[in-house]
């Protein structure tokens, strides 16, 4: 099937990589509560799961395979939108704020992936 690459000079591998690592430097400015520690394990699943399934997506061998791997994709950003909204940030406004450019991150990649998936179709 080939790479989904187009003339945009920012990457979507590196960009799905970023968001990642994004969210692993928050995590670790969180307070340590059992329930960020819980909530926290599965936002980093999710946001990894994201790019991880986009480079499988790269590698697919039919256009079934790859509208299967993009949806996949999207599923991941929409459920590190949802860990990300129950993590506890206390009263910390620059946490907050992070919280927020992540969750906006996520959600801009949940539309990438939806044109993604519209052209595939």
């Amino acid at each position: 099937m080939g790479e989904i690459r187009n003339s945009k000079s920012y990457d979507l591998e590196d960009r799905t990589l970023a968001f990642s690592k994004r969210v692993r430097i928050f995590i670790k400015k969180l307070p340590r509560t059992l329930g960020n520690i819980e909530d926290g394990r599965q936002l980093v699943r999710a946001s990894g799961s994201v790019g991880s399934n986009y480079i499988e997506a790269n590698e697919s061998l039919s256009k079934k395979d790859l509208a299967m791997r993009i949806r996949i994709c999207r599923k991941e950003a929409k459920e590190s939108i949802y860990w990300l909204k129950l993590v506890d940030v206390g009263e910390d406004v620059e946490l907050e704020e992070e919280r927020n450019k992540l969750i906006k991150e996520a959600q801009e990649l949940m539309n990438i992936f939806g044109a993604i998936l519209q052209k595939v179709k």
